[in-house]
């Protein structure tokens, strides 16, 4: 019977211990339905989430013990949306939660304590908000990566709470603050990350404590004070990075007891004083970027001791004396940026031949001597930069045949003799300027064919013969070949280079007609032939170039009548022809309506009308030198007299139409308006009345006025008295990438601005369902817009509130800046103090982010409008494409994921803290059509020199 019964007992606890485990097995099948219910799976990730299907421990992201418990919940990159449920940590014996790079939202539940078992949790890259969790609620837990979400508040205090931590990454959140001293309790600590926040204060001494650190990230914060002493007793440091804060001092030297250090990065502070000569002790160090700091002194030869040094960016700082030779002997360099220092002597003869160098760049500093031929020994090279020295020589034979060559400048040196014929062959070459010098010789006795080639500089030489017929390339863009001592005529077959938008030749010796053949360039926005001895009319075929904005033909033999049409083409804004043998009369539209008189100076040219602006004598007659048309004239005397009072009529009246008309008002509020219209069709079709009848908003809309369609907006700015001189420049304005003005409004107390009609939506609507190249495409345009504005206008013309909601996108998917008088917005830079070129270039960097992401800096969640910057500029040095990319782009960042990681650079560098650090629209325009025609970007470096 006692045999009998304890079998029972047996048996009893047996089915007990079954039963509760199907019973928590129900539960964790429960709990996992439930946290289904609360996400969004466009993806169909969670498709075999059912009830009725086989066991959740096969269920895709779930993996069990081999009690069918759940340990493991693995959904990255699902994109997934939704709030996170708070069952996510009720499963008692899960260890690793991995929700990264997904699209979840809301605060992180506060039940974490529950999840004992924790010891992995991956939340990174989603849109969470709230706090962080407290150190006494997990305490298990080993990694904890909450990075690049939006998470706010402070470090917790009691974070050392978080005994067992190894690997923590806060990074790319707006956290706020100082760093917690009880950090240093996390004795078991390896990889800390803090980038990318809003921190502020001293970086805590305490951090010498964690001896089994092996990275330390704190760059894009606010951190002040010094880099303290104590990180140089952390040995087991690879990788330690304080980038873009407010550090001053000195670089310690204990920093030269870190023998493990590989990568060491202090860019952007306002470190001083020299480079301590300890750490060219680190003999594992594999990149060192100290510039942009205050740091002086030479560059010690001791370099030689960095055997494993791949990259050295010591840019923007205060060094003198020479470049060590000892560089040379460094095998496995490939990045040397050493521009705008303070750098004398030669560059080393033997620089390249012992490297791996890819990238050079030494220019803006005060160098002599020759162009090492040994440059590009490793024949990997593919971007030279040694502008603004002053170098003498020849141009190394050895690069005529360096094939790897992509970017070349060498401009405003003091380079002699003629180009070798190999060096007009390279085939990658997309970006090539050797003005300034003094080099010479026939260009045109060289085969040009480089097929890459958009932007050729050969200005301010000593080149002379005639001009070659081709450059070997379809995709040149810009072609300066001004102040040599070219002769000849104008190749006809320049008619056939279709993406050419700059021509310069001015100052040369060219001569015979202007051929006709360049009026099917259809995309030239400026010709300047100036400076020549050009002969013959101008062809009638330049009035079909439909965005030319500047054409200077001035100090030249022209002659004949200007051709009427010139004046109708309506994106022509600067004009100069002045020290010509012009006739006749000046055309009365257009750009000629307001010419100044230094610009028709030198020729035999009448004015019609009232135009009063050239300072030319009236046009009194139509009378001709020709004795038959002085017969025929006396004849028919009271004929023509007759018909030239009706054209005078004609004309006077068609210039009052654009002249500036003010109409009494008839509101209620008895304002008197004015109004000024830029385009004759416009004038003809609306009226004053017409526009205030219709109730304008500050937020514009679409109408449509007799027949013509148009968009109206109000002008939410205060209107001073130079209100018509801005809106003058703007509706002379002709450009294909910014939308046409056609009228403009005034009163004392507001201003109306009527546009063409754009059909389209704006960029602010669409971005978000754009493809990788409809995004590209609007980046080009926009900067070629700006690159327009800002240098190809007199004077020059800036935005102010660059933004998404400024942008259409019509029918061809061409971007359309719709201008106004600026307005303060969140895409003006931080450092605001009025409009100017670099705030515009901040605008447009966020904008480029907001392609490139899909983050705007308008979300609440970022706080301060830098944080999105401080954000990005974290994702970007992280280099882990995936995490910052928009989840639609990322199908397309397999093939172009080079071209993705050069435009965030880009964007980067338009906001940079500093206005002066912000590169110029011009530069940017170029810079950016290049690389997104090209298929390659060399290393996909994280920073980049002097473009």
């Amino acid at each position: 019977m006692a045999s009998i019964g304890s079998k029972s007992i047996m048996c009893l606890i047996v089915f007990v211990l079954f039963y509760m485990q199907q019973v928590k097995s129900s539960s964790e099948l429960e709990l996992l339905l439930s946290m289904k219910t609360t996400m969004k799976d466009p993806l169909g990730s969670l498709h075999d989430w059912i009830p009725q299907s086989q066991s959740f421990c096969h269920w895709n992201g779930v993996v069990c013990d081999d009690l069918s418990h759940v340990t493991k919940i693995e959904l990255s990159g699902k994109n997934l949306s939704g709030k996170l449920s708070e069952t996510i940590f009720n499963f008692p014996h899960v260890e690793s939660i991995d929700l990264s790079n997904n699209q979840l939202y809301g605060e992180i539940p506060s039940n974490i304590s529950t999840c004992l078992a924790l010891r992995f949790l991956n939340l990174s890259n989603n849109n969470f908000t709230g706090l962080l969790p407290q150190g006494s609620r997990i305490p298990l837990v080993e990694t904890l990566d909450l990075s690049n979400n939006m998470i706010s508040g402070k470090i917790p205090e009691n974070i050392g709470l978080f005994s067992r931590l190894k690997v923590i990454d806060f990074g790319g959140n707006v956290l706020v603050g100082s760093i917690p001293k009880s950090i240093a309790n996390i004795s078991s600590l390896e990889f800390l990350t803090l980038a990318s926040n809003q921190l502020i204060g001293e970086i805590p001494r305490e951090l010498g404590l964690l001896k089994n650190l092996k990275l330390i990230y704190l760059g894009y914060n606010n951190f002040s004070g010094g880099i303290p002493e104590e990180i140089g007793e952390l040995s087991s440091l690879y990788h330690l990075d304080l980038v873009y804060n407010n550090l001053t001092g000195e670089i310690p030297s204990s920093l030269g007891n870190l023998t493990n250090l590989e990568y060491l990065f202090l860019y952007i502070n306002k470190l001083t004083g020299p480079i301590p000569r300890s750490l060219f002790n680190l003999k594992k160090i594999i990149s060192l970027d100290l510039s942009d700091n205050l740091l002086s002194g030479e560059i010690p030869e001791l370099i030689s001791q960095l055997q494993n040094l791949e990259v050295l960016q010591l840019f923007a700082n205060n060094f003198t004396g020479r470049i060590p030779n000892t560089l040379s002997s460094l095998p496995r360099l490939q990045v040397l940026q050493l521009w705008s220092n303070k750098l004398s002597g030669e560059i080393p003869k033997d620089l390249g031949k012992h490297n791996n160098l890819t990238i050079l760049d030494l220019s803006t500093n005060n160098l002599t001597g020759k162009i090492p031929e040994t440059v590009c020994n490793s024949n990997h090279l593919f971007k030279l930069i040694l502008f603004s020295n002053s170098l003498h020589g020849e141009i190394p034979v050895s690069l005529s045949h360096c094939k790897s060559l992509q970017r070349v400048r060498l401009q405003n040196n003091h380079l002699t003799g003629e180009l070798s014929p190999e060096f007009t062959k390279l085939p990658l070459v997309y970006f090539l300027d050797i003005s300034g010098n003094n080099l010479f010789g026939s260009i045109s006795e060289r085969r040009w064919h480089m097929p890459s080639l958009q932007m050729l500089n050969l200005a301010r030489n000593k080149f002379f013969g005639t001009l070659p017929n081709t450059f070997g390339s379809k995709k040149l863009e810009n072609l300066d070949l001004s102040e040599n001592v070219f002769n000849g005529t104008i190749p006809k077959n320049f008619g056939e280079l279709s993406e050419l938008m700059e021509l310069k030749l001015r100052s040369n010796k060219l001569s015979g007609e202007i051929p006709n053949e360049l009026s099917s360039c259809k995309k030239i926005v400026s010709l300047d032939l100036s400076h020549n001895q050009f002969s013959g009319q101008i062809p009638t075929s330049l009035s079909e170039m439909q965005v030319l904005s500047l054409l200077d033909l001035s100090m030249n033999e022209l002659s004949g009548e200007i051709p009427p049409n010139l004046g109708k083409v309506e994106s022509l804004v600067l004009v100069n022809i002045s020290h010509n043998h012009f006739n006749g009369h000046l055309p009365s539209t257009g750009a000629f309506l307001a010419i100044n008189s230094s610009a028709v100076v030198g020729n035999q040219l009448c004015a019609r009308g009232d135009d009063i602006t050239s300072g030319l004598t009236p046009c009194k007659s139509l009378k001709k030198s020709s004795i038959w048309w002085f017969f025929l004239t006396f004849l028919l005397g009271i004929l023509v007299l007759l018909v030239f009072s009706a054209l005078v009529v004609v004309f006077v009246q068609r210039r009052r139409e654009l002249k500036l008309k003010k109409v009494e008002s008839t509101t209620q509020d008895g304002n008197n308006w004015e109004i000024q219209f830029f385009d004759s069709k416009a004038s003809k079709s609306i009226t004053l009345d017409d526009i205030l009848g219709i109730g304008v908003s500050y937020k514009g809309f679409y109408s449509e006025i007799s027949n013509m369609q148009m968009f109206v907006k109000k002008l939410n700015v205060n209107i001073t008295r130079s209100f018509w001189t801005n809106i003058q420049e703007l509706g002379n304005i002709r450009h294909p990438n910014v939308v046409k003005i056609l009228a403009a409004c005034k009163s004392e107390k507001g201003g109306i601005l009527v546009y063409e009609y754009v059909e389209g939506k704006d960029l602010s609507e669409v971005i978000r369902v754009m493809s990788w190249e409809r995004r590209q495409k609007v980046a080009i345009g926009i900067a070629r817009a700006l690159k327009y504005l800002h240098c190809s206008c007199s004077p020059s013309i800036f935005i102010g509130d660059l933004s998404p909601r400024k942008v259409i996108i019509d029918g061809k998917d061409e971007p359309r800046l719709r201008l106004s008088l600026p307005t303060t917005t969140a895409y003006i830079g931080p450092e605001y103090n009025g409009i100017s070129e670099k705030s515009d270039l901040y605008g447009f960097g966020l904008v480029l982010i907001e392609l490139l992401t899909g983050k705007n800096s308008g979300d609440a969640e970022f706080g301060k409008r830098e944080s999105i910057v401080d954000w990005a500029r974290y994702c970007y040095s992280e280099c882990h494409l995936e995490t910052w990319i928009e989840p639609l782009l990322k199908s397309d960042a397999v093939n172009n994921q080079n071209k993705m990681v050069e435009m965030m650079n880009v964007a980067l560098q338009c906001t940079a803290s500093e206005p002066a650090a912000r590169p110029c629209a011009s530069d940017v325009a170029k810079t950016l059509d290049s690389f997104v025609r090209s298929n390659s970007c060399g290393l996909g470096l994280k920073r980049c020199g002097s473009v």
